[in-house]
């Protein structure tokens, strides 16, 4: 425990389903949590990462030591809440400073009653999770030196089922559909307005972030977001130009409405975007499988290759499913792989005007070098347009 919250920590436990136990302080809420423990890479983008609805049910490691010192912003967030069942950090530091921030990391913890535990041995943590896998586990808060508590702890960590054939797409989704008009954040200006759109886009929000939408509006599109469970007929209600896919938590097998919905909009030849869970479930709906991976890819530095055009990309990565290289149907051409691990990282239809990205290209947190994919959307609904 740090010098300097000497008298002051709330001390706090994190355990594992294997049995492991971290002593450290509490940095958020009172109380306790569980969920999936996962570890992120990315060095910056804690508050979009907090509040990345994909990490519904997950507790979330940085791997980066210190975490807390740009504090927070109001601009930053990807949702209008944190969606992180819990976070874990190595040190919490005494200041936060930037011209942007109104309040300090672990003051938004509290206010969002988020439990969240520092002064533990993420490396250690990090590599146990690389080696047996991400796990189930569980943060509580109270007296390291209750016996009883360290087992109540193991107990809540276990009783976590784990993500798979859980449907949370539905649960982070909106309830009514809305119309979104901001335009990307510039220094000194802040967000801006969409003006006069070019192409009416249909979103399946399945746990969209903030960013994703803007990257939309930015080139010219009127966003009409939908509730996960919305159908196809739903959506061609609106008469869009195009279909976009949101990113997403959970297990996407079990979102059938999701998968039948996509499948019909792809087959009627609308131009249709995926990311994330949308690229899993355009998988699901073009016939092919997905699987639970052993960690996942969570980070800002993962390197994914273009097999077009054999460019290598730095892309920002949230996913704990992938789709099964090896069951995509004829229909459907890789268009990128994982240089990490080979998994696949996109697909295009190569009957429909339908393609899917596995990361995040709207980079928030992490680099913008896969934001082509919203040109190309944008080009497939030009090419639409034509005919």
């Amino acid at each position: 425990m740090p010098p300097f919250f000497s008298g002051l920590a709330v001390p706090a436990i994190l355990a594992l389903a294997d049995g492991t136990i971290f002593k450290g302080f509490s940095i958020g809420a009172a109380g306790h949590t569980t969920g999936e423990v996962v570890f992120n890479t990315a060095m910056t983008g804690y508050q979009e990462i907090l509040t990345d609805p994909s990490y519904s049910r997950q507790i979330v490691t940085l791997t980066y030591p210190h975490i807390g010192n740009t504090g927070i912003n109001p601009e930053d967030v990807e949702a209008s809440k944190v969606h992180a069942a819990g976070l874990i950090i190595r040190d919490l530091p005494l200041m936060a400073s930037n011209f942007r921030s109104t309040q300090s990391l672990s003051d938004y913890l509290k206010a969002e009653n988020i439990v969240a535990i520092a002064g533990i041995d993420t490396r250690k943590l990090t590599r146990l999770l690389r080696e047996k896998g991400a796990q189930s586990g569980a943060i509580l808060v109270g007296n390291l030196g209750n016996e009883p508590l360290a087992a109540q702890a193991l107990e809540l960590a276990r009783s976590f089922p784990g993500l798979s054939g859980m449907d949370l797409a539905k649960v982070v989704s909106t309830t009514a559909a809305y119309e979104f008009t901001e335009t990307e954040w510039k220094l000194g200006q802040g967000y801006g307005k969409l003006g006069k759109p070019a192409f009416h886009v249909v979103a399946f929000d399945y746990g969209v972030k903030r960013n994703i939408l803007r990257m939309l509006t930015e080139r010219g599109c009127k966003v009409t977001v939908l509730p996960a469970q919305s159908s196809a007929a739903d959506a061609l209600a609106l008469n869009p130009d195009g279909i976009f896919l949101a990113n997403g938590p959970g297990d996407p097998a079990p979102c059938d409405y999701a998968i039948a919905a996509t499948k019909e909009l792809i087959e009627r030849g609308i131009p249709t975007f995926g990311i994330c869970l949308g690229h899993q479930i355009m998988a699901l709906a073009s016939g092919a499988q997905t699987l639970k991976m052993k960690f996942g890819h969570h980070g800002a530095n993962h390197p994914v290759q273009d097999l077009d055009s054999k460019k290598v990309m730095i892309t920002s990565q949230n996913h704990g499913f992938a789709v099964d290289a090896a069951t995509l149907p004829a229909n459907c051409r890789v268009t990128h792989v994982s240089l990490f691990d080979g998994s696949l990282q996109g697909f295009a239809r190569t009957d429909k005007p339908a393609f899917c990205f596995q990361g995040h290209p709207e980079a928030s947190p992490g680099p913008n070098d896969v934001a082509y994919l919203f040109d190309r959307f944008i080009a497939l609904m030009q090419a639409a347009e034509k005919n």
